[in-house]
């Protein structure tokens, strides 16, 4: 049975950073992953994701965001890839909403480079987009693309570089806690003095077989693409990465420049049906389509308002929006990282280096309270 400093199961952005950082210092370090690499299953898939600096709401991550910068910077060095590309990111909403208001204040607070506009500086900086006029808008300089793809295969060739074994299409069957911990999959077992399990969408299943029963829930999020009517006009050079807290009946939107498909724009709701993540293709997603088609004819004039390429992705979402980074209320050699809720992948670096500390039991480099499992001791079985 072969024996590990670290086992962290699930080859996500989220593992995948654990696992590079435990290797980088030094670390016999074993990353599983249930599917063979590389896959479309679960939520670390696909070429972009959004990136920004200002989080008004949550802003305990606009301290962690700046560290992340860093270390995606960092990973570019040691790939040789380019995982970043600035844009800018807008956000947008009327004088009582929280989120662009709060994000203003925030950008201010962390001297954050930013841009505030009215309806008409907007309309002179970004004429391919339709809101109120009463509306205000942010441009948060820092604000980009993150190519997905690139960033996870780095973590994982820069894993192995550092000395990792990457096992996929093994998924643990069984997980035995201990002074070590045992793991047993359909081919082999494996011993680790600790765990850490970053198993995405599959934490609603994994978690209750030991005894953590947390309020966090599976969305299938629709990835839609839609075609521009003029090519060229959404290009990164001329457009930003949006969001939109409250777009439509209190959901958000957010959206890309035309970069991973030509002459296609990424638009989704950030919202989507409740789903098992293994049977998450019967989900019912006519209401998500059918919000958005009108969300792209109302605002998106220069856009042909039916997706053109529909892909899809799962967010595990936890009940207050927070991360789940904590040992096992009953097993310190066990380290859950769960309930990214769509927004931590931006974060992945910098989640990575916590779950690493967690696991070698190191002083952790942020307060950890908004991430507690106790926090949900409320409300959750432990």
């Amino acid at each position: 049975m072969d024996m590990y400093d670290v086992i962290v199961v699930g080859a996500g952005i989220e593992g995948s950073s654990t696992a590079y950082h435990l290797a980088k210092h030094g670390r016999k370090t074993l990353l599983l992953e249930q599917f063979p690499l590389p896959h479309s299953r679960g939520s670390s898939h696909g070429q972009s994701r959004i990136t920004r600096k200002a989080y008004g709401e949550m802003e305990h991550f606009t301290v962690m965001m700046k560290e992340a910068y860093n270390l995606w910077e960092t990973l570019e060095k040691e790939s040789g890839r380019t995982i970043f590309k600035k844009t800018g990111m807008l956000t947008m909403g009327s004088a009582d909403d929280k989120f662009t208001m709060g994000t203003i204040r925030c950008l201010q607070r962390h001297a954050i480079p930013h841009t505030v506009l009215d309806y008409n500086q907007m309309k002179k900086t970004y004429p391919m987009v339709e809101f109120p006029r009463d509306f205000t808008f942010v441009v948060d300089k820092s604000g980009g693309i993150l190519m997905a793809d690139k960033a996870l295969m780095s973590f994982h060739e820069m894993f192995r570089y550092y000395g990792g074994t990457i096992r996929d299409g093994e998924e643990v069957l069984e997980i035995v806690p201990g002074e070590t911990v045992e793991l047993r999959t359909a081919t082999s077992r494996y011993r680790a003095g600790s765990v850490v399990l970053t198993v995405g969408a599959w934490a609603t299943k994994v978690l209750p077989k030991l005894q953590v029963h947390l309020p966090i829930r599976v969305m299938r999020i629709n990835v839609l693409y839609w075609k521009e009517k003029v090519r060229g006009r959404y290009s990164p050079d001329k457009f930003p990465v949006f969001l939109q807290e409250n777009a439509s009946n209190g959901y958000a939107v957010y959206g890309l420049p035309s970069e991973e498909y030509p002459g296609l724009v990424k638009i989704c709701l950030h919202w989507g049906p409740e789903v098992d993540p293994d049977t998450r293709d019967k989900a019912d997603d006519t209401w998500v389509l059918n919000t958005m088609k009108k969300y792209i004819s109302k605002h998106f004039p220069d856009i042909e308002p039916e997706p053109v390429i529909s892909e899809t992705c799962m967010y595990t979402w936890s009940k207050d929006e927070n991360f789940i980074l904590d040992h096992h209320p009953a097993w310190r050699n066990i380290v859950i990282g769960a309930g990214f809720s769509g927004h931590g992948f931006k974060l992945a670096p910098v989640v990575g280096k916590v779950l690493a500390e967690l696991a070698l039991n190191k002083p952790p480099s942020y307060d950890m309270s908004p991430f507690k499992v106790q926090r949900f001791r409320h409300n959750a079985k432990l």
